[in-house]
C-alpha cells in the first residue's frame, strides 16, 4: 500500500499531523543528470506530451518551472473514463497512471529537452511501479508520446540510457499508446503552488524543483505556470 494514499486522502482534515509524521521519515530523491539526447527533436508549433511518474503533484511542479511549457496538467492515464477518479485510481486496479500533460514551445524547450529533465529530477527510471514512498501500479513511469516524432525520440532516449552507464539498474520505463488523458480532480490542480508548505510537498517535491534549478539553470523558470 502507498504510504502516501493516506496522507492524502486525510490532507485537508489533518495537514499538520501528517507533516510532523513526513519529516520523521521520508528523504527527498537523489537527482541524476541523465545524458544529454543524442536524437533530438524537430517539432513546430504548440505541443502536447504526458509524462506519467509517480505522484503528479510533483511531476507537474517541475514542468511548471520550465521555461517554454505554457501549461502542465494533472490528471490520469491508461484506463476507462469511469475510473478516472482519484479514489478509484489509488487503489491501483484501474490501469490508470498518475500522469500529467505539459503544453509546449518547441522553439524555447524541445521534447528531448523535456525528457532529460524529466529523468533528472522528476523520476526514476529504474522502478518499477513505484516512485519514492510510492507504491502500486499507478506510480509507474512511463512516456505517453502524442505523435511519431516525440515516438521515434522517446525510443532512442531510452535506449540511450540504457547504455550510458548513469543508472546501475536496468531501465524500466515504458512507452505507452495514449488512450486519452482525463484531468484530475481540481483540488489536485497546481498543488504545490498552491500548498508550498504540505509535508509531501516540502519533503519530496519542493527538492525536485530545487534540483532542475541548480541543474539546469537556463531551463528553469522562477514563475509557476499555472494551469
Amino acid at each position: 500500500m502507498s504510504q502516501k494514499k493516506p496522507a492524502r486522502t486525510l490532507l485537508f482534515a489533518a495537514s499538520l499531523l501528517f507533516a510532523a509524521a513526513c519529516s520523521q521519515s521520508a528523504f527527498a530523491e537523489e537527482a541524476v543528470l541523465a545524458p544529454a539526447p543524442k536524437v533530438t527533436s524537430s517539432e513546430s508549433g504548440k505541443q502536447t506530451a504526458i509524462f506519467a511518474g509517480g505522484c503528479f503533484w510533483g511531476i507537474e511542479g517541475v514542468f511548471s518551472h520550465l521555461k517554454g511549457v505554457s501549461s502542465a496538467v494533472s490528471g490520469y492515464h491508461g484506463g476507462s473514463k469511469a475510473d478516472a477518479a482519484y479514489s478509484r485510481v489509488s487503489d491501483g486496479n484501474t490501469g490508470h497512471a498518475e500522469a500529467v500533460k505539459v503544453t509546449y514551445d518547441p522553439k524555447v524547450i524541445r521534447y528531448d529537452q523535456l525528457l532529460r529533465v524529466f529523468f533528472s529530477v522528476g523520476a526514476d527510471p529504474t522502478t518499477l511501479n513505484y516512485q519514492g514512498p510510492d507504491r502500486g501500479t499507478q506510480y509507474r513511469s512511463a512516456l505517453v508520446p502524442l505523435n511519431a516524432e516525440q515516438a521515434k525520440v522517446a525510443r532512442a532516449y531510452l535506449a540511450q540510457m540504457g547504455k550510458s552507464g548513469v543508472w546501475k539498474a536496468p531501465i524500466v520505463t515504458k512507452i505507452e499508446a495514449y488512450k486519452a488523458f482525463y484531468p484530475a480532480e481540481q483540488h489536485h490542480q497546481d498543488f504545490m503552488l498552491r500548498n508550498p508548505n504540505q509535508g509531501y510537498i516540502v519533503r519530496w517535491d519542493k527538492p525536485k524543483v530545487a534540483a532542475l534549478k541548480k541543474m539546469f539553470p537556463g531551463l528553469y523558470s522562477p514563475t509557476f505556470k499555472t494551469g
